[in-house]
């Protein structure tokens, strides 16, 4: 996902250079894009308006916080695009507030496709002046670009996504494992029903994946399996408990048993097969 939204920004103009936990991975972006590769986040910080941030959990993006803050300017952005919870997003803004530097929770939605398009959905939480400011970078990572409120509010209209997509990708997998077992010719399933009432952007771009039985990365079981666990949490501060989000939160317990964390969520109609006797 970083990848393509530093190629989209780097095509507008806009690249100062990138930075990689993984140095090797910055420098052979660097080198294709002719930018710097910074050897540390402080040095980044320090040559930047504007640092976009995409990491894995929470505690990735603490750490890069942390590492940022003694080279931010004043008034400089911290645009972060990682689905982590609105607690944290909270402490990072609250953080970062106090040495006059912006923070926004900027989550994305729109899979790898998205990213490398700059056609993502991005939701937006924080002070709305700092939105306003930061919206022409988020405008080239992304073809909607929302404000939801106060900090926090993109990470809660992300959670909210999370759920949508558990869902989703369930009733995806079932129908196509009972198409399947039905003896339907699978491509054409696809095809018509891609078009009608029940289809859905994971029916039309990850029902292939589930046809031809192989699940390239796209959005890892591991990493929706965080994010629901973030879901779960926000929702258990209501004193609720959601029965898709328990659901797939089971399943997916089930295929990273089985090994097969870093494959796509559509890998759940493996299990979704096996129902069909």
């Amino acid at each position: 996902m970083g990848t393509f939204m530093a190629r989209n920004l780097h095509a507008a103009g806009w690249l100062s250079g990138v930075w990689n936990r993984t140095p090797s991975k910055a420098q052979a972006l660097a080198a294709e894009l002719a930018v710097p590769a910074f050897a540390d986040l402080t040095a980044l910080a320090a040559a930047s308006e504007a640092v976009v941030v995409c990491v894995s959990a929470d505690a990735d993006v603490r750490a890069v916080v942390a590492g940022l803050k003694s080279g931010l300017r004043g008034n400089a952005i911290v645009i972060d695009c990682s689905t982590i919870g609105a607690g944290t997003a909270r402490v990072m803004h609250a953080e970062l507030a106090a040495s006059n530097v912006g923070f926004l929770d900027c989550p994305v939605s729109g899979g790898v496709e998205g990213a490398r398009l700059g056609t993502l959905a991005v939701m937006v939480g924080g002070d709305e002046s700092v939105f306003t400011r930061a919206l022409p970078v988020l405008e080239k990572m992304g073809r909607t670009v929302t404000y939801m409120g106060s900090s926090g509010a993109g990470q809660a209209a992300k959670a909210t996504n999370q759920i949508m997509c558990a869902g989703i990708i369930q009733a995806v997998a079932e129908a196509m494992a009972f198409a399947k077992a039905e003896g339907l010719p699978l491509d054409r399933v696809i095809d018509t029903l891609g078009k009608g009432a029940g289809s859905s952007w994971y029916f039309v771009n990850r029902a292939p994946f589930m046809a031809k039985g192989a699940f390239p990365a796209g959005f890892r079981v591991r990493l929706h399996d965080k994010d629901l666990r973030i879901c779960r949490d926000m929702a258990k501060a209501h004193g609720a408990v959601l029965p898709v989000v328990e659901s797939t939160l089971g399943e997916y317990e089930r295929l990273m048993a089985a090994g097969y964390a870093d494959e796509d969520i559509s890998s759940i109609y493996r299990l979704k097969t096996g129902l069909f006797i």
